[in-house]
């Protein structure tokens, strides 16, 4: 067997690649469940929004993901024509649609929290359970700033 190359130490002095190298190994085994069923990572989301957030625009739907819209409606049709999600009029502005979740939709996504968690069990085992929540604490401080300066910038322009 050969030796493990280590990682290059000016890689490892980047946070981002950090945070992507460690986000690769929690997403291994989720987004094989996810193939298997014909799904990818942004079809988890869509559906995943949909079940917290109820019906929304297709553009409330891809600022809530940080997908750009135009990329959004093909998957958006993806879902479509399994059955989990469905344009519907909107009560507002009836020109315009409405992204739902069927029923469908949810018992696919119930079977996916499964796979949810398994996939991410262990994967901060190196970490004490505080570590791990304050760790996941400033994962999430980070996300909520960009988000501002990302919803900040789209608001200005």
């Amino acid at each position: 067997m050969s030796p493990v190359t280590p990682r290059p130490p000016s890689l490892l002095a980047q946070p981002a690649y950090l945070a992507s190298q460690v986000s690769r190994y929690g997403r291994r085994e989720f987004e094989r469940a996810l193939g298997e069923r014909g799904l990818r990572l942004i079809h988890h989301g869509v559906l995943t929004a949909l079940d917290d957030f109820g019906p929304l625009a297709q553009q409330q739907l891809a600022d809530s993901l940080d997908h750009d819209k135009s990329h959004l409606v093909r998957h958006i049709d993806h879902l479509e024509s399994h059955s989990l999600v469905t344009r519907v009029p909107d009560p507002i502005d009836r020109r315009r649609n409405q992204v739902a979740i069927t029923d469908a939709g949810r018992a696919v996504l119930r079977e996916l929290r499964t796979a949810e968690r398994r996939s991410q069990q262990g994967l901060l085992d190196a970490l004490t359970p505080e570590e791990q929540q304050a760790l996941e604490s400033l994962l999430r401080r980070v996300l909520v700033a960009n988000d501002s300066v990302r919803l900040g910038a789209r608001q200005e322009a």
